[in-house]
């Protein structure tokens, strides 16, 4: 739904309850005025004569309402109804000690119309008529005289429209005329409306200041939304750049803050989506040339041997180590890319449970002996007689391990050493220390080695080729399993790499039983 139509539905919902009080106070004042009206004419009416002549013959006496086609009304036990006219003349048996109350044309309150159609009947002390035409009090009209009041009305229809009685007290109070009841009757008006509707002069006005103070108030509003609806499309399609102009306190303000707030961090995301894009098409470009040229010299060795073969000339060994050796840069370069894309992935992809280190220890001793004996460089581990149990993903854990151990051995110099070293250290630690001999790294190197793609001056002479991946991984694998992994230089002139962390609770306590046992 429209606001506009909603602020109309809210207007015309303020108005009807409006209308109806209006009504309510209109009819209420009415009534009052009527009531007004008939016990002062009936008060009048006595004091001007109508008592005479009322004691004077109680059991016919009564008041009927004039005809319009037949003149003045007949006398029934009192004057006319014309004496109360402007030109009249006061009773014979006036007393001469008050002056008569003035005509209804000049008293306040509503018109003499209102006194058109009346019939008054009088009452005893107690509230009986001698005059059997007399009709008989209801209830509601005796209730409050006999607590001492001074008059009652009952109406019988609705509205101010509808017929109404009104039983007045006289001033004497006894006698047989000590009240008088007026009653008043009128046809019902066939509108259907006529005294649930009070006139316009009465709901108009204050329905139309209701609504010109809605729409004098609603419409900055509406204003405003629109212009902030125009802005946050701006804002759009200008891909959340720019701000939003709405100021103020108001709630308005306080969306289009929210809006502007909301742009800015979807426009962070975007720019942080687009980083990360160009960082995956740049690993991508990088890593597909990384595993061309392994494939390729894969390749070339491949046919060569091929040739050879074909030709039945023996296959040199050099040939099919350095094939071998390819073969095994590729595999280590996939394992890399599974690790490096779990841990893009964050803490979710982790699955953890107790790994047991010498075993580890020992898998990557045999993934990378063969290519050891290969490159003539001596592979040797030494782990503690007891497990040695950490918390952590198994699988990462061995890539990272797999990683440093294969960059020892691959850039090592043939006839070189390669040692890995797991032990346990005091505080319920362990040290895990892969070194060699090899021509190493510079010191101020050792601080950025373990960036992506970022390889030492020295580490480029040993290879034509590296993707720059194993001791990223290995620190971001440690980093993830709050270890801390330390690069320096070994005792033997080489690089040394230690992996330091937290033994598992289960393995501290059986490093403390086998320490124990020993001392």
């Amino acid at each position: 739904m429209k606001l506009r139509m909603r602020l109309a539905l809210t207007t015309l919902a303020v108005a009807i309850p409006i209308v109806l009080v209006m009504t309510r106070v209109h009819n209420a004042v009415e009534v009052n005025a009527r009531k007004a009206v008939l016990s002062e004419y009936a008060l009048a009416f006595m004091l001007a004569g109508g008592r005479e002549r009322c004691e004077a013959s109680p059991e016919t006496w009564s008041l009927e309402p004039p005809s319009h086609d037949r003149g003045p009304p007949p006398r029934r036990g009192g004057p006319p109804l014309s004496a109360f006219g402007p030109k009249r003349e006061p009773p014979p048996d006036w007393s001469g000690e008050r002056p008569p109350p003035p005509p209804l044309s000049e008293r306040p309150g509503p018109p003499p119309e209102r006194t058109r159609g009346l019939r008054l009947f009088a009452y005893d002390a107690e509230l009986s008529a001698r005059n059997p035409a007399a009709p008989p009090l209801d209830e509601t009209l005796v209730e409050p005289l006999r607590r001492g009041e001074e008059l009652a009305s009952r109406s019988i229809g609705h509205g101010p429209q509808g017929p109404s009685e009104v039983l007045v007290r006289m001033p004497w109070g006894s006698g047989p005329c000590a009240f008088v009841l007026v009653q008043r009757q009128e046809p019902p008006d066939p509108g259907l409306l006529k005294g649930l509707v009070p006139p316009p002069n009465v709901w108009l006005l204050p329905t139309l200041i209701a609504l010109a103070g809605v729409l004098l108030s609603v419409g900055p509003v509406v204003r405003r939304l629109r212009q902030l609806t125009g802005e946050v499309r701006t804002f759009v399609r200008s891909a959340y750049q720019g701000p939003i102009t709405q100021r103020g306190n108001d709630e308005i303000s306080e969306l289009a803050r929210a809006f502007d707030e909301a742009g800015r961090e979807v426009h962070a995301q975007m720019d942080l989506k687009e980083k990360r894009e160009q960082t995956l098409r740049s690993f991508l470009e990088n890593t597909t040339h990384d595993v061309m040229i392994p494939l390729t010299v894969l390749q070339g060795y491949l046919a060569e041997m091929q040739q050879r073969a074909a030709r039945v000339e023996p296959v040199d060994v050099s040939v099919v180590t350095a094939a071998s050796q390819e073969a095994h840069y590729m595999a280590a370069l996939i394992h890399n890319l599974g690790a490096a894309a779990r841990l893009e992935a964050g803490e979710p992809a982790v699955q953890r449970a107790q790994v047991d280190l010498n075993a580890l220890v020992e898998r990557c001793m045999s993934r990378h002996r063969p290519i050891a004996r290969q490159l003539g460089v001596a592979l040797e581990c030494a782990v503690p007689e007891s497990p040695v149990r950490v918390e952590g993903d198994v699988t990462l854990i061995e890539q990272a391990v797999s990683n440093v151990v294969y960059n020892a051995v691959r850039y090592n110099a043939r006839d070189g050493h390669v040692a890995v070293v797991l032990e346990r250290t005091r505080g319920e630690a362990f040290r895990l220390r892969v070194l060699d001999d090899g021509p190493g790294i510079p010191e101020n190197e050792l601080s950025r080695i373990v960036e992506r793609r970022v390889r030492g001056d020295a580490a480029r002479t040993r290879g034509v080729h590296g993707h720059g991946l194993g001791l990223n991984i290995a620190w971001k694998v440690a980093v993830l399993h709050g270890w801390s992994l330390e690069l320096g230089r070994s005792e033997y002139g080489g690089l040394q790499v230690d992996f330091l962390g937290e033994l598992a609770p289960h393995s501290a306590q059986g490093g403390e039983r086998e320490a124990s046992g020993t001392a």
